[in-house]
């Protein structure tokens, strides 16, 4: 089998139906569809059963051939979050490639069969794709209403490198898991538990790969919605889970560059994730600093990089780097 999707699910009912349908109707018959419900509490898992039953008839891994159609299956378990609902797919994934896709969004018609050809063509370990961003217009439409999030980081190269190589010169900052094509051998497993789980789970992945190139076909599109996980309210609480993770996926960052000390793209991301700490902290919980700047100075990502990510964060950076974290925090917290 060439292709396994794996769909994590969760409280998702208004939308999972849009999102398989879109898996099913594409230009390749070799691949199978694994839904992995993660104890949603609404009525996602049956919808899913329904889907499983109505586009397979038995709702089994059988495949009518003849058709051509995808096997498809669902997967029921208690939940554990997105991390781990991935992680439940990849452990029953079948094909030699895997693509994820969040069950709130949906593919292009008919864009796999292109990327497929362009990964057996060039023996990839990983293809990278375009995505634009779409949103629901009161009427339930979809509309396209901003494009790739970074496009001046769009990589237009077409020339096959390694991973280290793909990462300092071609990646940017877009860190999602949604946009490539993975040999299986190479994916890994996301750290289940945390926000971020993409940027910590990305560098494994592409350090091992050998082969890595883009397209630049739009295959993916990504629902801004509130309720979302990213979209999520930004409670004091939830503010400080999303430092604390930031903290976790820099030390693991930070980890990875003891195998791979010249990787640029380490580099820029750890600092980077270093200035959203404190600005963070400083904006929401001033009084905590002290304990905060203290875990990046062990961490030792001072002085930060001032890397190529906009006119605002250079200007954090150079504060950081030339006044001191401190009086960065003083002034931030007074913004």
């Amino acid at each position: 089998m060439k292709l396994s999707i794996i769909v994590p699910i969760y409280n998702v009912a208004p939308y999972l139906r849009k999102c398989v349908d879109s898996l099913l109707t594409q230009d390749i018959s070799d691949y199978e569809i694994i839904l992995v419900d993660d104890g949603s509490t609404d009525d996602s898992g049956l919808i899913a059963d329904e889907i499983v039953k109505e586009a397979m008839g038995n709702g089994q891994w059988a495949i009518d051939n003849e058709s051509n159609r995808p096997m498809l299956r669902v997967i029921h378990q208690a939940n554990a979050g997105l991390s781990a609902a991935r992680n439940t797919g990849i452990a029953s994934a079948q094909g030699k490639y895997i693509l994820f896709v969040d069950s709130d969004d949906y593919l292009q018609p008919n864009v796999l069969g292109a990327l497929m050809e362009q990964v057996e063509r060039d023996n990839l370990d990983v293809l990278r794709f375009d995505y634009q961003n779409v949103r629901q217009t009161e009427a339930g439409e979809y509309e396209v209403f901003q494009p790739n999030k970074y496009p001046h980081q769009v990589d237009t190269c077409r020339e096959v490198v390694d991973g280290e190589t793909y990462l300092d010169e071609r990646m940017g900052y877009a860190c999602y898991a949604c946009q490539f094509v993975i040999n299986r051998e190479l994916t890994g497993t996301f750290t289940p538990g945390i926000h971020y789980e993409d940027t910590e789970w990305l560098p494994r992945m592409m350090l091992a790969a050998k082969r890595v190139n883009s397209t630049s076909i739009v295959v993916y599109n990504y629902l801004v919605r509130q309720g979302s996980i990213t979209q999520a309210e930004g409670n004091k609480e939830k503010l400080r889970k999303n430092v604390k993770d930031f903290l976790f996926v820099i030390e693991s960052l930070s980890k990875q560059m003891t195998k791979h000390p010249n990787c640029q793209w380490l580099q820029r991301m750890i600092s980077s994730m270093a200035v959203g700490v404190l600005t963070r902290v400083a904006m929401s919980f001033y009084d905590e600093r002290k304990e905060y700047i203290h875990r990046l100075q062990e961490l030792n990502v001072f002085p930060v990089v001032i890397a190529d990510q906009g006119k605002t964060y250079a200007r954090r950076a150079w504060i950081i780097n030339l006044l001191g974290v401190r009086v960065y925090c003083w002034l931030m917290k007074w913004r």
